[in-house]
C-alpha cells in the first residue's frame, strides 16, 4: 500500500507500450506518446511555448471555417504510434474520438523546443507522413514558421516565414500569419 503523497508505481508492459498504458500516467505536465510501440516523454513545456501554442490556437481558430476544429495537445493514434502535437487542426465532420484518426487531421503544428528539436524535426514528421496528415507546421526559436505539405510519402518545404508582416497561407484553409506576434 501506497502511503499518503508517495509517488504511484507502476511497471512497464510485457511487450510494446499501446494506447491503454498511456492512462497510467499522471496528469503532470509531461507528454507521454507512443512510436512504434515504444514510450518517449516529454517534460513540461516552458512559458514561452505554452504562450506560442495558444497564440496559433487563437489565429487558426480566427480563421477556420465553420465545422473545422483547432484543438492544442489533442492525441492522433496512427495504428502503431499515439503522438500529441502542439495544435491539431481536424477536418469538418470528423469522428470526434478521443484519439483522432489521421484521415480527420488537415495539419498538425509542433512548437520546436531545446528538449523537443530533434523529435519535432525528424521523428514526428516522418509518423505524421506515413499516416498520410497532408500539412505539417513546425514553429522554431525566433519564432519562425516553416510550412510543410505531404509529397508522396514525405512532407515537401513551402515556406519559411519570419518577421513582422502578415503572410497569406492557403492550407489548411485561407489563413493570415504573423510569426512576431505569437511570443
Amino acid at each position: 500500500m501506497l502511503s499518503q503523497g508517495a509517488p504511484a508505481r507502476w511497471t512497464a508492459p510485457d511487450g510494446r507500450w499501446t494506447e491503454p498504458d498511456l492512462h497510467l500516467f499522471p496528469q503532470d505536465g509531461h507528454r507521454y506518446e507512443i512510436v512504434d510501440g515504444s514510450l518517449h516523454v516529454t517534460p513540461p513545456a516552458d512559458d514561452r511555448h505554452a504562450a506560442v501554442v495558444a497564440s496559433l490556437v487563437e489565429v487558426l481558430r480566427a480563421a477556420a471555417p465553420e465545422g473545422w476544429w483547432v484543438c492544442d495537445r489533442s492525441g492522433i493514434d496512427t495504428g502503431s504510434s499515439n503522438l500529441v502535437p502542439d495544435v491539431t487542426v481536424l477536418r469538418p465532420r470528423s469522428a470526434g474520438r478521443i484519439w483522432a484518426n489521421p484521415a480527420d487531421v488537415a495539419l498538425v503544428v509542433e512548437v520546436e523546443s531545446e528538449e523537443t528539436r530533434r523529435f519535432d524535426r525528424l521523428l514526428k514528421p516522418a509518423v505524421y507522413a506515413a499516416a498520410g496528415i497532408p500539412g505539417f507546421w513546425r514553429v522554431e526559436p525566433g519564432p519562425v514558421l516553416r510550412t510543410f505539405l505531404l509529397d508522396g510519402d514525405d512532407y515537401r518545404a513551402v515556406d519559411s516565414i519570419e518577421g513582422a508582416d502578415h503572410v497569406r497561407l492557403d492550407a489548411p484553409y485561407p489563413i493570415r500569419v504573423k510569426p512576431s506576434g505569437w511570443i
